[in-house]
């Protein structure tokens, strides 16, 4: 079997069961936002979809050309092994082919149509001679698969599990290290790969911005590990200026200095540089704060479903409550030494954090379309616009 057949039929051999709706379907607008159409589109596929036809082509397998080398057929054939146990690999394993729900490809879409909005410089026009498709130098597409790259070693990495905390459940142990190698030798390879396109861009300062959203991402990512709930399940009292930093080194980063080496390739001066890098920042906090909001505004949440305790909507609430009182409501919250998520989740939607952690999503969606406003009109702005827009939207 081919490798481009294994990856089209990997859902159904990892069990996948069909299209799955994404996390803002069922999110509805209640409020009025400023330069809003009446015809944006309602739903987060619809934007992305929309979005993907004006950078040129689907960005779903944007990374395809390192996904179907011969390296990581070997490694695709040995994730199989690990179906049966609970290994997060096998979930980002899904997610690289058949995702919806978290749309893996976003960052690499919002650095083309940032690309495209911006157009070349009107200062500098040395680039005119740079191969151009859909509006978008062809360096700056390289760029785009860069970041993805960038980002889906990290969410491989991520996967790896701390086997001293295994459960019977989770599998057998010599599964789980196995998932642990390939974990590592697969992120290895895909940063390798980002590393090699980004000497081939022959630029020092796009360089040097992606090696420092590298570390960002680095550091944030230790400073997530070490603010973490304990055993006891009390987490540390991090506060949300704290949180919005740490944020931003894990999850902003990355798209923030993209947006910007973006706007480099294409010699446009340093203000508009700012403005891609506010855009992805803002643009970023904002579909993180989404995200952490989703177990507590979804419909219907399995009883059973966890969530984050250094999430937004939790590190508002115990803002508000005081630490004293957030601790009170953990132990009251714990059955037999186990976290009662359900119980916890009524208790910090009764209270201000979940109101308080939409507030701060549309602050940062306002802040994302104040910086588009420096860029001309165009479709490609509009899309831009439409995605801050769907992440904004709660019922």
């Amino acid at each position: 079997m081919s490798l481009r057949q294994l990856l089209l039929r990997l859902p159904c051999y990892l069990g996948a069961s069909g299209p799955r709706r994404g996390p803002l379907d069922t999110i509805s607008s209640v409020v009025s936002w400023r330069g809003q159409s009446s015809r944006s589109p309602a739903h987060w596929n619809q934007v992305v979809s929309e979005a993907e036809k004006i950078v040129g082509y689907p960005t779903s397998f944007m990374s395809l050309r390192c996904l179907l080398s011969d390296e990581l057929s070997n490694i695709a054939m040995q994730v199989r092994k690990l179906v049966g146990t609970q290994h997060p690999l096998l979930t980002t394993a899904r997610g690289l082919v058949h995702d919806s729900q978290n749309n893996l490809q976003l960052r690499g879409l919002v650095v083309l149509l940032i690309s495209k909005a911006a157009g070349p410089s009107s200062v500098n026009a040395s680039c005119q001679s740079y191969d151009m498709v859909s509006g978008i130098y062809s360096c700056q597409r390289s760029l785009a698969e860069i970041t993805e790259l960038i980002h889906t070693a990290l969410l491989v990495h991520r996967g790896i599990v701390n086997l001293d905390e295994l459960q019977s459940s989770d599998g057998p142990l010599k599964d789980m290290q196995f998932g642990n190698k390939i974990a590592i030798l697969s992120g290895d390879f895909l940063l390798a790969n980002a590393c090699n396109g980004l000497a081939l861009l022959q630029n020092t300062k796009v360089v040097e911005l992606l090696a420092s959203a590298l570390m960002d991402l680095v550091q944030g990512v230790y400073h997530e590990n070490s603010t973490s709930a304990k055993e006891n399940h009390i987490t540390d009292d991090i506060g949300i200026l704290t949180w919005k930093k740490q944020t931003f080194l894990s999850h902003g980063a990355l798209l923030a200095k993209s947006c910007q080496a973006a706007m480099e390739l294409a010699k446009h001066d340093a203000e508009v540089q700012d403005m891609a890098f506010q855009y992805g920042k803002h643009m970023a906090m904002s579909h993180k704060i989404n995200s952490d909001l989703q177990p507590f505004i979804k419909e219907k949440t399995s009883d059973s479903l966890t969530f984050n305790l250094n999430s937004a909507p939790v590190v508002l609430h115990q803002e508000f409550l005081g630490r004293d009182l957030w601790i009170k409501q953990i132990r009251e919250a714990q059955r037999k030494g186990r976290l009662d998520y359900a119980k916890l989740r009524e208790t910090i939607s009764a209270g201000k954090g979940v109101t308080s952690a939409i507030d701060l999503c549309r602050y940062h969606g306002n802040k994302a379309l104040e910086a588009l406003e420096s860029f001309p009109p165009s479709e490609a702005r509009t899309a831009l616009e439409n995605i801050v827009f769907a992440v904004t939207r709660f019922s």
